[in-house]
């Protein structure tokens, strides 16, 4: 039952990547619309006082904050694309009828009902106006329920096939038909426990926003703490984009969460300091500074002999995280062989978070550097207090520097280049590996300079699949932003060694049948070779 659990939180966690990772990219050019807009940058750099780009910084922010106020369909779609197990084009289609289908029902019913309040009179009222259709407001949560109702009715129900005249209602046509009672009749119970979930929704808010700093170390340190459960993005997830993260009333529109908030103040000149919500979008510090002085303590604590290989390692997971703000190459380097240092790692990201909340800063850089000067710059120190984060964050540079090296000194931690004698500094492949496992060789391999050997992408995906267990042990292939997610008929038949080794992989993670690969920013091509060596082009 366990297993079960967590297999399905798995699942559900991957299902909301889809949506989550386009939503920076709105934030991202929101913030380039904001350059051409800002008064002070006007000022200050004349060529910008045109209509031709001070017209196009205010299409580009007004075409895209929309997306922050309909969080709910994009969720909702995402999620069903995500957890179909096939057919997943479909599956989406059918979440957008299912969508429509439930604001009408929910609105006919309300009104039959009397419940409706003057439309005049929505703020505060716990209705609002979506897709233009007055309901019940449930945020980006009515996306997620529908979202996960579309995807367990579809997948129970897609492989339905009928004989004659009725064989044009199967499969998705069939999911449809399911739907539409599901979906009416939940309109109508929704419309009636909705605002006890809500009054529950926004006393936890409260609860957590009470509790301060707490509130805020506790949300930092899971967010780390849960990396190699791939859980994390349950943590996070609900502060950015729902109500607990705050609200705020802006132009007149209502955002929830303080991810959307930011984004929807920082488009608005009229705003000269940023709102304080429950928890602002700070993971930045660790990614950029933190991990940074944990890897200097890591290369400097190495083995005289490793500390050319340990470089060789490091320095390209130090620049991916400081400007791009992916971790796991870093933190899968010292997770396995010495957790202590990754429960240190979890504190100190919450309390990176708790600095820059007593310290008052707004500032964010969730995907490192480059979103850092997008997001704060244009805004001016007043609005973000940027200075602030970089202070801090040099700071955390420090610490964690001085606590890494203190650790695996006084513990003799055996992190990157600190292995027994006889073991080599092996995190990625090498041809000795090889004859150690007296293995089949894989043909035409190429050794570069590194020492690490090169694959064109089938003698990669065949090695991948070897170390999988063979094609037959392998059920469903996935990925979210770094990790190829699998699913194994057989975990035993794994070999974490080999996908290290021979595949580069920074880490592999068993969890019952769920078996994750760490590979960085190129697992989307990896699990596109892996699907088209296996023949499994049809699973998307």
């Amino acid at each position: 039952m366990k297993a079960k659990i967590m297999d399905s939180m798995q699942k559900f966690s991957k299902a909301m990547f889809v949506p989550v990772l386009i939503l920076p990219i709105a934030g991202i050019l929101i913030a380039i619309g904001n350059v051409f807009t800002n008064p002070r940058l006007i000022e200050r750099l004349s060529f910008l006082d045109n209509p031709i780009t001070m017209g196009f910084g205010s299409i580009l922010s007004a075409s895209l904050l929309p997306i922050l106020t309909n969080l709910g369909i994009i969720f909702c779609v995402g999620i069903a694309l995500g957890l179909a197990n096939k057919k997943k084009a479909e599956a989406a289609f059918t979440s957008l009828l299912g969508y429509l289908v439930f604001l009408y029902a929910m609105n006919k019913f309300m009104e039959l009902r009397g419940m409706l309040v003057d439309p005049t009179e929505l703020q505060g009222s716990g209705q609002t106006l979506v897709l233009g259709i007055q309901v019940l407001d449930m945020g980006v949560f009515l996306g997620i329920i529908l979202g996960l109702v579309v995807a367990l009715v579809h997948n129970r129900f897609i492989d339905t096939v009928f004989n004659n005249a009725f064989q044009v209602y199967g499969g998705a046509r069939f999911v449809f038909i399911i739907l539409i009672p599901l979906l009416v009749a939940l309109a109508i119970v929704f419309s009636f426990v909705w605002p006890i979930v809500q009054t529950g929704i926004d006393n936890l808010g409260g609860v957590i926003k009470e509790t301060g700093n707490f509130g805020i170390f506790i949300y930092g340190t899971l967010e780390r703490l849960l990396i190699p459960t791939g859980l994390h993005h349950l943590v996070y997830t609900p502060f950015l984009y729902t109500s607990l993260g705050g609200v705020a009333d802006i132009g007149g529109q209502v955002f929830e969460g303080a991810r959307n908030i930011y984004f929807a103040e920082t488009a608005d000149p009229a705003i000269k300091v940023l709102s304080s919500s429950v928890i602002w979008d700070a993971r930045g510090i660790s990614k950029m500074f933190g991990l940074v002085g944990a890897c200097l303590a890591m290369y400097q604590t190495a083995k005289p002999e490793n500390k050319f290989k340990v470089k060789a390692i490091l320095i390209p997971a130090v620049v991916t995280s400081f400007i791009a703000g992916v971790t796991e190459p870093i933190e899968f380097s010292f997770m396995f062989v010495a957790p202590m240092l990754f429960v240190i790692h979890s504190a100190l990201s919450g309390l990176s978070m708790v600095a820059l909340n007593m310290l008052g800063s707004r500032a964010i850089g969730p995907n490192g550097f480059i979103d850092f000067v997008l997001y704060n710059l244009p805004l001016g120190i007043e609005k973000t207090r940027w200075p602030v984060y970089i202070a801090v964050g040099i700071c955390f540079f420090f610490i964690y520097y001085f606590t890494f090296k203190l650790l695996i000194t006084k513990f003799n931690l055996k992190t990157v280049g600190r292995e027994d004698s006889g073991q080599e500094t092996k995190l990625f492949t090498k041809k000795e590996y090889k004859q150690k496992q007296q293995s089949q060789p894989v043909p035409s391999n190429t050794e570069g300079s590194s020492g690490q050997i090169k694959l064109d992408p089938d003698q990669l995906s065949a090695v991948i699949v070897k170390g999988l267990g063979g094609d037959e042990n392998i059920k469903s292939i996935d990925n979210c932003y770094t990790r190829l997610r699998l699913k194994v008929a057989d975990p035993a038949l794994v070999d974490e060694e080999l996908l290290k080794v021979e595949t580069e992989a920074k880490g592999v993670i068993k969890n019952g049948e769920s078996v994750h690969v760490v590979y960085g920013l190129t697992v989307p091509q990896i699990r596109e070779n892996l699907e088209k060596y296996l023949g499994r082009e049809e699973e998307e």
